[in-house]
């Protein structure tokens, strides 16, 4: 095992406290010979007295006593891709936490572990402790996937969570709170990193679904044409608005196909109140799957932290260890395909627009006129009070019917050269799920 972080210290204790169950059901006991870790000092919590110590991770890859190299480094680039190749090409299984690796190259690690006769086994690449690997590659092999999507991600669903001023994601807007404060009390209490970049910008997600995606739709890994937009501009307003129209904010990740095309996008959506995903809260992930057979499942969870993922290490340890070996993606390698892109601009929905503009006569129509010459229809319009003062700004929400991405875009950055408008306008688009 390399890595000996929250994952890789929590599996450590996970492999010693339940040994017997685990050795049980393995048809064999687990042992760890070896580990590479930067301390060797640190307290673990377990007795690594006995356990060959590599300050090379790559050097453990290729000369450890080991059927099964454990990969928790993180990272798409090298040390953890010359590891898991090193340890492949040296006949060992690999388990891996590292979503990144496989959003980035899947598809050629895919290919090498079928080349030598092993395995890659990833469960705890996507929704920490959520078994969604297992049940799409297994439970749901005998269905054609129409759609995945989920909440991916545990830092951005608990922030959207406080946002709107319920731990328990019931929705309080009197009690909305605005991103920045949610994000660095986020932070003290360690649900976010001191950057937390790859989580708010939507980053993570787009690892995890260009996961999903693949194994879904047995393509091959394509995270550069998945469209990602984070949270960063989802605001108190937004979510106190989208509490009266019906709605909870969720960022998702969300792949499905169309016309023989994949379409894959992570951003902020509208989802109404009474879908079982809306009131998945605070730091828990969600995926739903929809089979032609089997319709619609869904499974919720923890999708992160050490113990949570630490089980998901040890179920592909188990696996192995059972001489369970499957396809990496399903399907060989040689057979995942390589899927058209749906451009953003082709998506359809509605949409929610929120622009700030000053008040005074012929807003309104300006607006109107902007969103009818790109042929998109109003379904409602939200403005109440007036501007206390001369020249002040008040917010404008507008509900639109259907229409394509691609016009809404240039209806916004039109309306984003008005004089009287203040403020970039936001969207968020509304999902039919």
């Amino acid at each position: 095992m390399a890595g000996l972080g929250t994952v890789g210290a929590g599996t450590l204790r996970l492999l010693h406290e339940n040994a017997l169950p685990i050795a049980a059901r393995a048809g064999r006991p687990l042992q760890v010979t070896a580990v590479s870790a930067r301390d060797r000092a640190k307290d673990r919590g377990v007795d690594l007295s006995g356990v060959q110590w590599f300050d090379d991770p790559i050097a453990l890859a290729r000369d450890a006593d080991a059927d099964v190299v454990v990969e928790l480094i993180g990272g798409s680039e090298d040390p953890a891709k010359l590891m898991v190749e090193t340890a492949l090409r040296a006949g060992r299984h690999v388990v891996t936490a590292n979503k990144a690796l496989l959003a980035h190259h899947g598809t050629a690690l895919a290919s090498l572990a079928e080349d030598v006769g092993r395995t890659i086994g990833y469960e705890a690449a996507v929704a920490g402790g959520i078994p969604i690997i297992k049940g799409l590659r297994e439970g749901l092999a005998g269905n054609r996937i129409n759609r995945v999507y989920g909440i991916l991600n545990g830092t951005c669903n608990y922030i959207l969570t406080q946002m709107a001023g319920d731990a328990e994601g019931a929705g309080n807007p009197q009690s909305a709170q605005d991103f920045d404060d949610v994000l660095a009390e986020a932070q003290r209490l360690g649900y976010a990193e001191a950057d937390p970049s790859f989580d708010v910008d939507g980053i993570d997600t787009a690892h995890k679904l260009a996961i999903l995606t693949a194994l879904a739709f047995g393509c091959e890994v394509d995270f550069d044409n998945v469209y990602v937009e984070g949270i960063r501009n989802v605001s108190a307003l937004d979510v106190a608005y989208a509490d009266e129209l019906g709605f909870r904010i969720k960022l998702l990740g969300l792949a499905q196909m169309a016309n023989g095309e994949v379409e894959q996008r992570v951003h902020p959506c509208m989802v109404a109140k009474e879908l079982p995903i809306a009131s998945v809260s605070g730091v828990f992930n969600a995926v739903v799957a929809d089979g032609d057979f089997v319709d619609t499942t869904m499974y919720e969870g923890r999708g992160a932290g050490g113990g949570p993922t630490a089980s998901a290490v040890v179920a592909d340890l188990i696996d192995i260890a059972r001489g369970t070996v499957l396809p990496v993606f399903g399907i060989p390698a040689s057979g995942l395909t390589r899927l058209p892109n749906l451009p953003m601009g082709e998506h359809v929905c509605p949409y929610y627009l929120r622009l700030l503009v000053l008040d005074r006569p012929g807003v309104i129509a300006d607006v109107a006129a902007a969103l009818r010459d790109e042929n998109i229809s109003m379904e409602s319009m939200i403005q109440r009070g007036r501007a206390e003062g001369e020249g002040e700004a008040v917010p404008v929400i507008i509900m639109t019917h259907e229409t394509e991405e691609a016009q809404i875009q240039r209806a916004l950055a039109r309306i984003a050269e008005m004089d009287a408008v203040v403020e970039q306008p936001r969207l968020i688009r509304i999902v039919d799920l």
